[in-house]
């Protein structure tokens, strides 16, 4: 091969690496006869908001959890900042931040104790972790609950915690499983105020919500999962122009690409 040819082909590459920071291709999941998502193929770039939407049971917990590599696919990978999760689990691991849908910890763990062990399972030192603590916990009015144990918060508390416990190693993937749920008004509208810097500062989120007036003022990109399957992905302006629909919310045009509309 000629070797301008060569340099071109290797340029090229990677800059498509470096321009994306999630790449979905092909990936499904089987459990037994049921296919709980199929050939899910998807880009999101780096600095971007990618948020999955679709109906109860339409497969957007399990590609997350396959996104985070707590479920091995079936077939297909997941490519994390240009990594093979399935070859280099660890090193794609070390990148991602997870806010789980339902922020289960250990129970008799305090607040504090529970980040202090996330800190440690990313190898930070203790400095780091106080250092990092000091910033995040001026997110949400919790630092006089650090010394109380899990047992006794309450949802929207244990999901304050899990956020803050996702961004302590400062990841360049946040990947969200229902961010605000449980949270009161001012704590969600603190919720898109810390994933809009983080997207400033150059991170990148995946997310999945059913509270689409969330997803409508965040999201850069939006993909519609319905029966495993990704029906629809752009733009809200992408996917106005597909609907015929200028200026309709983005909850209409879920309603009407999903066929739950019954107007």
């Amino acid at each position: 091969m000629n070797f301008r040819i060569f340099f071109v082909i290797i340029v090229r590459f990677q800059k498509q690496k470096q321009q994306f920071m999630l790449q979905l291709n092909d990936l499904s999941k089987r459990f037994s006869s049921v296919i709980a998502v199929q050939d899910l193929s998807l880009k999101v770039g780096k600095g971007k908001i990618f948020v999955l939407l679709g109906p109860n049971g339409a497969g957007k917990t399990t590609a997350i959890k396959m996104i985070t590599g707590l479920y091995q696919p079936t077939s297909g990978e997941v490519i994390v900042d240009g990594i093979n999760l399935k070859q280099e689990p660890e090193k794609a691991k070390a990148i991602i931040g997870y806010i789980p849908d339902d922020p289960y910890v250990y129970e008799k763990l305090s607040g504090r104790e529970f980040l202090y062990f996330v800190g440690k399972l990313y190898s930070l030192s203790d400095a780091v972790i106080h250092e990092q603590l000091a910033k995040l916990l001026e997110l949400y009015p919790v630092a006089d609950l650090l010394d109380h144990s899990f047992a006794s918060y309450s949802r929207g508390t244990k999901q304050k915690f899990s956020i803050i416990a996702a961004l302590l190693h400062n990841p360049s993937l946040l990947v969200v499983d229902e961010p605000i749920v449980g949270l009161d008004p001012q704590s969600a509208q603190t919720t898109k105020q810390v994933f809009s810097d983080f997207r400033s500062r150059g991170g990148t989120i995946f997310l999945s919500t059913h509270t689409l007036s969330f997803a409508e003022v965040i999201a850069d990109h939006i993909g519609i999962l319905v029966k495993g399957k990704l029906i629809e992905v752009g733009t809200l302006a992408e996917l106005r122009e597909k609907a015929h629909q200028e200026n309709a919310s983005l909850e209409k045009l879920f309603l009407r690409m999903t066929g739950e509309n019954t107007e």
